[in-house]
């Protein structure tokens, strides 16, 4: 077990593509923790082990491994960069000390770059940056180099640059320890070497660079620098160690994950720069308690059952450990412990503070679950999840397996918060939502997948509602003779439009032409009739009714009779008070590459949004505009297209609003021509 000075806890985080993934394998074969480097194309890496990663080609779950360097234990997680996936990437930044950022050095600073880098900011984790790829065409350190210090930080500084360009690349120079590495594809990246003389007067501009951002930072240092006396290689690395941990220097690397070209050097780098857990303490605060651990991931496994990841904030925890669940307040003996290198689980005797690790078959806990020796006076942190902004209508292929569904779908939203499945109450669909279209498609790969359930997608109705614009007044009268006993209800109402509120109900019956118990009845009648306005069959709402008037029968009248006369008097009423169709507005917000803000314009404008800004983001631009629901269903896609991936958008209900005339017309038409059907 590593004391907590000793460990490393690393988020390998950046845009979909830039090869972290990759990354993180050539990390695990250079430290020797695997013995032969897999590869994405061909489905054999460690951390991408899931059928859904091979079919895609892509990090869907993140995934945790470790590996050991120089006496230390580094805990990386390979988080997917894909913007579907964002949850993920909430949950491994709560638990790290670092982010290992790795750019693609031909598309340099991307939205998922920069995501990574906010959040970073906003928690206060050090930074360390790989430029990959740099073997591929058009790639260029240098220019991304520039990237990261115009978009991201000034701070960003070179700590190693490539010897070659593109295809020609053979190797990097470390300015730091003024050494050089080269790499043969497969091979484990041997011992430094000199630097080539061709690199020598390049290596001494950018150590220099390098100088001149570290001493910056340590006053002492400076005075020796401005006095022009050599630093070594251990005093600059110890100052450059203090400026990471500090967020005050962000050191920049470079290699190719995929050749293990820049591992070795980089491994020095994470195991130097990021700061151990014993040095940035706790991510939370468990003052009080002797051993604590915060699940920071769950997975459902149809055959483990769940398994939750896991770091301990304080203490040792072992298999007969127990603790309490602060939010479910049950205790739950740990039992199983489990050492995850990707898919691989072994069983662990124990781990110490600061180590992550995974626990199975625990009763309730769950991510974001924070579980103590004791009762403690504490808050579990919150993610800050994202909000869902692809919505479909899910229904089982074969009848009877609504409730697998269900509880397929609720299993897959403890290993994945951002999954959202909800029954609308308005149209009665069943509505599962998430961050895209992929997102939700990969949900229901899995629920088949894991759990055996069939479920089909469809696009979710928009919620509409109705109101009125006048005031109209109407007579509603029910009475029915069938031998015997009869039935009367009779009632006047006025309905007026209210801006504030859904419905109103005033009783102004004088001289009780409508004795007192049946006028509840009147307006239980009219509820009802809401429920379903003239229009759409939409709720309606924003309506005053007062009953004004109204007669009875001593032996006929009944509840039921005027419930029936105060819903036929509603509908009357309803249609003369000039009806029209709302619509949900949603609050917009999409990050576009510059070049595509022209074309993301002109798309909300012909989905009848309302812009209302824009400001550059990270290099980016971010619009925001208010824009129809029924505009924005198949709004993913088209941002996509648009911004050849690179875009991203959020979105959350903002109000209702009237429907303009020709467009509701379609929806009319569109509802008439359903219930024909249904009757047909």
């Amino acid at each position: 077990m590593p004391e907590p000075a000793k460990i490393r806890n690393v988020a390998v985080v950046g845009h979909r593509g830039t090869g972290k993934t990759s990354l993180v394998e050539a990390l695990l074969f250079q430290s020797g923790a695997i013995n032969r480097l897999g590869s994405v194309e061909a489905g054999t890496t460690t951390s991408d082990s899931d059928e859904d990663e091979h079919k895609r080609a892509l990090s869907i779950s993140m995934s945790l491994t470790h590996a050991s360097w120089q006496g230390r234990k580094l805990n990386l997680l390979d988080v997917p960069g894909d913007p579907s996936f964002q949850g993920e990437l909430r949950c491994a930044a709560r638990v790290v000390e670092g982010e290992l950022v790795t750019v693609s050095g031909v598309m340099g600073v991307e939205v998922g770059t920069s995501r990574a880098w906010r959040l970073a900011d906003e928690l206060g984790l050090a930074r360390v940056v790989f430029v990959n790829m740099l073997d591929r065409e058009r790639a260029d350190f240098f220019r991304t180099l520039e990237q990261l210090r115009g978009q991201l930080s000034d701070r960003c500084v070179a700590v190693h640059i490539p010897i070659g360009v593109e295809h020609e690349l053979q190797g990097i120079v470390d300015v730091l320890h003024m050494c050089a590495y080269s790499g043969l594809e497969g091979d484990k990246e041997g011992e430094s070497g000199p630097i080539p003389e061709n690199m020598a007067t390049v290596a001494a501009e950018y150590r220099e660079k390098l100088l001149d951002a570290v001493v910056e930072t340590d006053e002492r240092l400076m005075e020796r620098y401005l006095e022009g006396e050599e630093l070594d290689a251990e005093e600059v690395a110890s100052a450059l160690k203090a400026a990471v941990t500090n967020g005050e220097v962000f050191p920049v690397a470079c290699g190719v994950a995929s050749k293990n070209l820049g591992t070795h050097a980089l491994l020095d780098l994470l195991v130097e720069g990021i700061p151990s857990p014993a040095k940035k303490g706790s991510p939370i605060d468990v003052d009080g308690a002797s051993s604590a651990l915060f699940v920071f991931k769950t997975v459902a496994d149809p055959f483990a059952g769940r398994i939750n990841l896991f770091r301990v904030l304080t203490g040792t925890v072992t298999a007969e450990t127990t603790l309490l669940n602060l939010r479910a307040k049950g205790k739950e003996r740990l039992g199983t412990l489990l050492e995850v290198q990707g898919k691989e689980h072994h069983p662990a005797l124990d781990f110490g503070e600061g180590d992550l690790g995974a626990v199975a078959k625990l009763k309730e806990a769950q991510t974001g679950d924070l579980l103590a020796d004791k009762e403690v006076a504490v808050e579990a942190p919150e993610f800050g999840f994202p909000e869902p902004v692809m919505s479909f209508a899910i229904t089982p292929k074969s009848k009877g397996d609504e409730e697998k569904v269900a509880t397929a779908i609720r299993r897959l939203a403890e290993e994945d918060p951002t999954l959202h499945l909800h029954r609308d109450q308005q149209t009665g669909e069943e509505i599962l939502s998430g961050m895209s279209q992929m997102h939700v498609e990969v949900a229901l790969e899995r629920a088949k997948r894991r759990f055996g359930v069939d479920i089909e997608l469809h696009q979710p109705r928009v919620p509409y509602r109705e109101t009125i614009r006048r005031e109209a007044r109407a007579h509603g009268r029910y009475k029915k003779q069938t031998g015997g006993r009869g039935q009367f209800g009779d009632c006047h109402i006025v309905v007026t439009p209210i801006s504030d509120g859904d419905y109103e109900f005033v009783d102004k019956i004088v001289g009780g032409v409508i004795p007192q118990g049946f006028r509840p009845a009147v307006n239980k009648g009219i509820q009802e009739a809401m429920h379903h306005g003239e229009l759409a069959g939409a709720p309606v709402q924003g309506v005053r009714v007062e009953l004004v008037d109204g007669s009875y029968h001593t032996v006929d009248s009944s509840e039921m009779a005027f419930k029936i006369a105060g819903s036929m008097a509603f509908k009357e009423a309803y249609m003369n008070a000039d009806p029209v169709l709302l619509e949900p507005i949603m609050e917009l917000e999409a990050t576009v590459p510059d070049d595509a803000v022209g074309a993301v314009n002109g798309d909300l404008n012909s989905r009848r949004g309302r812009l209302h800004g824009m400001e550059p983001v990270g290099g980016m631009t971010s619009i925001k505009a208010e824009v129809p629901m029924a505009e924005l269903l198949t709004y993913s896609q088209s941002l996509t297209s648009m911004t050849g991936g690179r875009g991203d958008y959020a979105m959350h209900f903002l109000r209702y609003e009237e429907v303009p005339a020709h467009v509701a017309q379609k929806v009319i038409d569109e509802v008439k021509r359903e219930r024909e059907l249904a009757r047909a």
